[in-house]
C-alpha cells in the first residue's frame, strides 16, 4: 500500500501530471515541424531518393519516427495523463502508486525520445551512404537492431509498468468491500 500526500481529489494531487502536459505538448510540436520538414520539396525528393515511405532508410524517418512521436509521445502520454487523473475522480480512490506514475512516465518518455532520435540518425546515415556508398549500408545497419531494441524495451518497460499500474488500481477499487 502506498502513501498519499495529498487527499483524494485534492487540488495538488495531480501535480505530478503537467510533465506529462508537457512531454505530450513538446512530442506534438515536435512531430508537427517534422511532418512540414518533410513535405518541402526538397526534403520529400531526397526522403522518396531514399526509399520513403515503402522501405529504404527513407521508411525511418518517414513515416516510422514522425508516427512515433506524434502517436507514443504526443497521444499515448497524454492518454496516460488523462488516466491517471480520471481514474481517482472517477473512482473516488488513489492511483495504486504514484511512483509507478512516475516510472511509467520516465521509462516511456526516455523511451520515446530515444527511439525517435535512433530512427533519424539511422534514416539520415543510411540514407546518405544509399545514395553515395550502398556498400557500407550493412555495416550501419548492423547497429540498428541493437539500438532499436534497447530504446524499444525502455518505451514497453513504460507502458508495462503503466498498464500494471491502471490494473493494481482497478483491483484495489474491487477489493475495497462496498457498504
Amino acid at each position: 500500500m502506498s502513501t498519499h500526500a495529498y487527499p483524494v481529489n485534492s487540488r495538488n494531487e495531480h501535480l505530478y501530471l503537467v510533465k506529462f502536459l508537457i512531454m505530450s505538448v513538446v512530442s506534438f510540436f515536435i512531430g508537427t515541424v517534422h511532418g512540414l520538414l518533410q513535405v518541402i520539396p526538397s526534403v520529400r525528393a531526397w526522403l522518396d531518393s531514399i526509399g520513403s515511405p515503402y522501405g529504404g532508410p527513407g521508411h525511418m524517418i518517414d513515416p516510422l519516427a514522425h508516427a512515433h512521436i506524434n502517436l507514443v509521445g504526443g497521444v499515448t502520454i497524454l492518454g496516460m495523463a488523462v488516466t491517471y487523473y480520471m481514474l481517482p475522480k472517477i473512482t473516488g480512490k488513489h492511483i495504486h502508486s504514484h511512483r509507478m506514475a512516475e516510472h511509467s512516465f520516465w521509462w516511456t518518455a526516455i523511451g520515446v525520445s530515444c527511439f525517435y532520435t535512433a530512427l533519424l540518425i539511422f534514416g539520415f546515415i543510411e540514407g546518405n551512404l544509399w545514395l553515395t556508398d550502398p556498400s557500407q549500408v550493412p555495416a550501419v545497419h548492423r547497429f540498428y537492431g541493437p539500438v532499436i531494441s534497447v530504446t524499444a524495451t525502455i518505451l514497453a518497460v513504460g507502458f508495462w509498468v503503466y498498464l500494471a499500474n491502471v490494473m493494481l488500481t482497478l483491483k484495489d477499487i474491487y477489493k475495497t468491500p462496498s457498504r
